[in-house]
């Protein structure tokens, strides 16, 4: 029978939860770093007994840590992060300059067929590549170079948090910073273009400019790579044709404001948010904590209670703390900031917390195993 591992970053460490494919009970090991920001925990496609962890911690700064047997032994490797010929400084939108300056690792991208593989999305926003499993890092300075005038950070930093590969051409690339948008390379980060059209912020000065949108997450379907969903800050999009172009699908949401978004693992048109109440009260509607699923593609959603709480409920579920397997039914995961973590084994109808009381979840990432 298969099985499920998730791997969970927190505040103060990273934990292991194991199940078999059932999905009702649940082994949990750690806290793994215990005392660190652990920002993202991915195992590679390639090699699923090899782990990539994203550490930072104020006095020691950023450590990357790697495991090649499934999370038993651990070992600090290549922490050379250098920006390269890129610009110097970031241009702000009131023209002044700012220096970039490294400060962590916010998601690993392992390669699908080779396991010494890996991008690595930066705070301050840039993508690194590996070709020897992490221990050597090259910046792929055509992003900055070619984009990176008018970026921001957002309330979270200026971070570059999410990185999207097709499987069927890995050289194309869809990545998201905050805030700043979306950017497409077709050559595997050679070149770069912003993607955003069809995107308005009413907090820039050009609501609807081409660079300078506060993109919360991006997902898609690895059967539809042209197909791309987004979490922004205020509205929920949709794209058809690669992120080229963008249009609404809030719809009928209590609120169009959240962090996370999954699409379904054999449902392309199957996808979930949880939505918060706004950019300035970082909790449920309502105080009732809902997972809305659309079935439709976007526009038509339905309300996830089952199983979580529905009154005074005042948590945040953080852009990288929603995963989805591949079995079937689907599993659904996700995290919050008061530590509990979730889980799904029926598409959503229904939820188990599975564990409690962790420190406040930052990313979660499901394996289904052999």
């Amino acid at each position: 029978m298969s099985g499920v591992r998730l791997l969970v970053g927190t505040r103060k460490g990273a934990f292991v939860l194991t199940s078999d494919g059932k999905r009702q009970d649940w082994k949990v090991e750690g806290p793994l770093f215990g005392g660190w920001e652990v920002f993202h925990v991915k195992a590679s496609p390639a090699d699923p007994k090899r782990i990539f962890a994203s550490l930072s911690k104020g006095w020691f700064g950023q450590v990357i840590q790697r495991s090649d047997d499934g999370g038993k032994n651990w070992e600090p490797i290549g922490n050379e992060f250098t920006y390269g010929s890129g610009p110097g400084n970031h241009l702000w939108y009131d023209g002044s300059e700012r220096p970039f300056e490294f400060t962590r690792i916010w998601q690993f991208h392992p390669s699908r067929e080779d396991p010494d593989v890996v991008l690595a999305g930066a705070e301050d926003a840039a993508i690194f590549r590996s070709e020897d499993g992490g221990r050597n890092w090259n910046e792929l300075t055509s992003l900055r170079a070619s984009t990176g005038s008018g970026w921001q950070p957002g309330a979270g930093g200026l971070c570059l948090h999410t990185i999207l590969s097709n499987p069927a051409d890995p050289a194309q690339l869809r990545i998201a910073i905050s805030a700043a948008g979306v950017f497409g390379s077709e050559d595997s980060g050679k070149n770069w273009k912003p993607m955003n059209r069809g995107l308005s912020s009413e907090y820039i000065p050009d609501p609807d400019a081409e660079i300078g949108h506060c993109v919360h997450r991006i997902a898609n379907h690895p059967d539809r790579p042209e197909v791309l969903f987004m979490q922004k800050h205020w509205d929920v999009m949709r794209s058809d044709d690669g992120g080229a172009n963008w249009r609404e699908i809030s719809g009928n949401l209590p609120s169009d404001f959240g962090f996370a978004i999954g699409v379904h693992a054999h449902e392309p048109e199957t996808v979930y948010v949880v939505p918060i109440t706004s950019d300035s009260e970082h909790f449920p509607p309502e105080g009732r904590l809902r997972v809305y699923r659309s079935r439709t593609g976007g526009n038509e959603w339905e309300p996830l209670t089952s199983g979580l709480p529905q009154e005074n409920c005042y948590v945040n579920v953080l852009r990288g703390a929603m995963s989805l397997d591949d079995l079937d039914p689907c599993g659904v995961y996700f995290g919050t900031t008061a530590g509990q973590v979730y889980a799904s084994a029926d598409d959503g109808d229904s939820w188990t917390e599975i564990v409690r009381d962790l420190p406040a979840v930052l990313s979660v990432e499901v394996q289904t195993l052999s």
